[in-house]
């Protein structure tokens, strides 16, 4: 699969192929139930701010995911 360079960060990019199985899936909502699971969330911007969403991330001041909330 070609590599490609990504518009947002210093990165290349790489296709992932990934098989869901319904097993999988029933153990991943159990652990997020139980609350084993916590996405960490650095910041939330906004939709009209996603150009310093994309400066925040771009920086390398992210320490989590970056969140778009429309």
């Amino acid at each position: 699969m070609p590599q490609a360079l990504s518009l947002f960060v210093g990165q290349k990019l790489k296709g992932l192929l990934a098989v869901e199985r319904a097993e999988d899936l029933r153990a991943l909502a159990e652990l997020i139930e139980a609350g084993k699971v916590t996405p960490v969330i650095d910041r939330s911007f906004a939709l009209g701010d996603a150009p310093a969403a994309i400066e925040y991330m771009h920086a390398g001041k992210a320490r989590g995911k970056v969140v778009i909330t429309i």
